[in-house]
């Protein structure tokens, strides 16, 4: 069979940019550690407050054992709630231990949001229903900040927060 020669450099073409693809795929999953959710748990999103780990005294930080944490937060339009603190001032900035495992759990009563938290590998969509969870090691000591990178109406840049990792 004989293959002209433009056929062979658009074969070569393909095959090389798949293989590209492919490649950068294969580092963001296994070198950095980017992963799809596991699973899909379901909340009623008109009454959140009903799962214990989204009740208002639940909210936040929340520190389990020796180097595990678990934040859970309830998006809603324009707002991550994290709690409050001793004062009953809204919490935007979570303090944590560099080399704490932490476990985020998040979901919203309203429309889809999203939850980054800049620089690390945490990165979820939040959609009204579910809850998504995501744990990571926070590795590297410094100031993160966390947005909602899923157009959510006018207020959108007003969502977000800090997280500290400190040594």
């Amino acid at each position: 069979m004989h293959l002209h020669k433009y056929e062979k450099i658009w074969l070569i073409f393909g095959i090389g940019s798949l293989s590209l693809f492919l490649a950068v795929l294969g580092f963001g999953a296994f070198w950095k550690g980017t992963h799809p959710q596991s699973h899909g748990a379901t909340i009623d999103p008109e009454n959140i407050e009903a799962h214990e780990a989204f009740q208002p005294e639940n909210l936040g930080l929340t520190k389990v054992d020796d180097d595990k944490y678990i934040v859970n937060i309830a998006a809603s339009a324009f707002h991550y709630d994290l709690g409050v603190d001793e004062d009953g001032k809204p919490v935007k900035k979570l303090t944590i231990p560099k080399g704490s495992t932490v476990l985020f759990q998040i979901t919203t009563k309203d429309v889809v949001h999203g939850f980054n938290v800049s620089g690390t590998n945490v990165n979820m969509m939040v959609e009204p229903g579910y809850i998504s969870r995501m744990e990571t090691v926070m590795k590297k000591p410094g100031e993160y900040t966390v947005v909602c990178n899923e157009y959510c109406g006018v207020g959108h840049h007003l969502m977000y927060a800090t997280v500290e990792v400190t040594e």
